[in-house]
């Protein structure tokens, strides 16, 4: 909403990219406090994901692999703040739906193959720059790792359950779809968007792809865990 209004309404006073950092940050607080739709671990989890995504977008930019073109107060090396919002938007969306669609995984496998997985995913994001990009074997492994991997949701009481590696192939998809309409929008911009807008490569489905199993792994290992100390305290 705010990417249409500061688009085609500028609003007074301050640059763009820091009215979207100020209703983000407006927008966390209410989801905790106000409206309660969101508990205070699942905000510890988006801080975590805020820092995480930050820390790639710096390297990204850095790189020229995308760029925040407009001006801003809270930039920090090209980078606005409300950019790590939007990786941790991916953070909220998975722990809203683990409460609330009841998720349930069948056939996980152990922390530390997912630890693997997860680094795996995430190093390569910044290395693939200088080395050799690996991007293909990691999702051959996925599919291997991840094969007999079932995911059971609910859904108005009725049970429903899917391959994880489906539900990861489909959550990257409509990522894509929503960064097509953050860039056509103009939250951040790809070198051949510069002069006029372009449709965002497919293969971009495969960079959210990985970028949600990294996420959705993280967000599983913590709710092990904390399943794991409720069942040690009772």
């Amino acid at each position: 909403m705010m990417l249409f209004i500061t688009r085609y309404y500028p609003l007074p006073g301050l640059p763009r990219y820091d009215y979207m950092l100020l209703f983000a940050v407006a927008m966390q607080i209410a989801m905790v406090w106000l409206f309660r739709i969101e508990t205070v671990d699942e905000l510890k989890v988006i801080c975590l994901f805020h820092l995480l995504g930050t820390t790639m977008e710096l390297y990204k930019v850095h790189m020229g692999s995308w760029s925040y073109p407009g001006e801003a107060y809270t930039k920090v090396f090209g980078v606005p703040l409300y950019g790590g919002f939007m990786y941790a938007s991916v953070a909220s969306y998975i722990t809203q739906s683990w409460r609330r669609l009841s998720l349930r995984l069948e056939n996980f496998p152990p922390a530390w193959v997912n630890l693997l997985i997860g680094s795996l995913i995430y190093v390569n994001f910044f290395t693939h720059h200088f080395l050799y990009g690996i991007r293909y074997w990691i999702l051959a492994s996925v599919i291997v790792v991840y094969w007999r991997t079932r995911i059971h949701f609910a859904v108005t009481s009725v049970n429903f359950q899917m391959p994880v590696t489906l539900s990861f192939l489909l959550t990257g998809f409509f990522i894509w779809v929503a960064e097509n309409i953050a860039t056509y929008l103009g939250a951040w911009q790809y070198p051949n968007q510069a002069n006029n807008w372009n449709l965002v490569h497919p293969g971009k489905v495969n960079s959210w792809l990985l970028l949600f199993i990294v996420s959705f792994l993280i967000v599983a290992q913590l709710k092990r865990v904390k399943a794991m100390k409720l069942r040690q305290e009772m």
